[in-house]
């Protein structure tokens, strides 16, 4: 099979195409001829060494697939009502830059209709995300309110549409302008732009001095002591990602008085069954909401699999609003 190989960790331009064996389904998996592949940002830290695959997982980088069941365990696909033939999308820990990929059959879902290979590879990874920390950790409820900090990103656009889609409001937070007022045609109520505005300041006056309930940080760091600040009494702060750095000093006397939560978690190394709740819940709750249109597909570009490294430069600077996909 063809693959995208890592020559050393490093740079982009560590990047390249490769050739690998066939690899083959095991029990309680199924064989995927790709047609795309989702960039993620872990993608990134992988390339740099900073951020190993689990035991047992491949070393080939990427996280999210789409395209054909080739082959796999019968019995399970049966019990999840998967076919050899049909259009999936998988999250996986490893080996999604490929164009042959093996995947939990609990971990598949099927091509919304009326969506793309393309679009659907997108999903996977920030779909199960956002379900898992926004509607299970978080506990967003219609009715409440939702601050996004990196509204622009892949992860950032899904929460904002899944928050507006099942009655919640959304704020977001972005670095320009333009980010912002892409993050309001995304359905964002207001958008932020954390480098001119004070965001507490922002969502205390958005709120009228209420607070949001649920905030879903990819930073971290010093923004922790400033969520604490933001947040409504029985406020849920979710932590997926330390972008500003793993240390954090707040007020935790606001913690107590405002009965708050602060909470994060990581996906990659959580086994099966936990991933395939998630899987479960996105079949029921969300799905529909993709074969109606009431959530739309956000990719910003595209590239083709030789041009991993530009996918991945792009993916460092930022300028992207959405997910970025290679196809093969």
């Amino acid at each position: 099979m063809r693959t995208v190989e890592l020559a050393a960790p490093g740079a982009a331009d560590q990047l390249r195409l490769g050739r690998r064996p066939m690899p083959r389904p095991g029990a309680g998996e199924l064989l995927i001829r790709v047609t795309a592949s989702g960039v993620n940002r872990p993608d990134v830290l992988q390339r740099k060494g900073l951020y190993p695959p689990p035991p047992g997982a491949s070393d080939i980088l990427g996280l999210e697939v789409a395209g054909e069941v080739l082959s796999g365990d019968m019995a399970a696909m049966a019990q999840a009502g998967l076919r050899v033939g049909d259009r999936v999308c998988a999250l996986v820990a490893g080996g999604g830059y490929a164009d042959h990929c093996v995947a939990p059959v609990a971990q598949c879902l099927p091509v919304p209709p009326g969506w793309t290979d393309v679009q659907a590879a997108s999903l996977p990874e920030t779909f199960f995300t956002v379900w898992s920390n926004v509607f299970d950790r978080g506990r967003l409820q219609a009715g409440q309110t939702l601050l996004v900090q990196g509204g622009s990103s892949g992860i950032g656009i899904t929460a904002i549409q899944l928050a507006r889609a099942l009655g919640a409001t959304a704020l977001a937070t972005a670095g320009t302008d333009e980010k912002c007022h892409a993050c309001v045609q995304w359905g964002a109520a207001h958008a932020i732009n954390y480098r001119t505005q004070d965001f507490v300041q922002e969502v205390r006056r958005l709120t009228g001095g209420h607070g949001v309930d649920v905030i879903l940080d990819m930073v971290a760091g010093d923004y922790v002591a400033r969520e604490v600040q933001c947040l409504a009494e029985d406020g849920r702060l979710v932590i997926i990602a330390v972008q500003g750095g793993v240390k954090a000093d707040f007020d935790a006397g606001l913690v107590l008085r405002k009965r708050l939560t602060i909470t994060g978690s990581t996906l990659r190394v959580r086994p099966v069954a936990f991933k395939g709740a998630i899987a479960r819940a996105l079949r029921e709750h969300v799905w529909p909401l993709l074969a109606s249109g009431a959530v739309q597909p956000a990719v910003h570009a595209t590239f083709a699999a030789a041009e991993a490294a530009q996918a991945h430069t792009l993916m460092e600077s930022s300028r992207h609003v959405g997910k970025i996909v290679l196809t093969w």
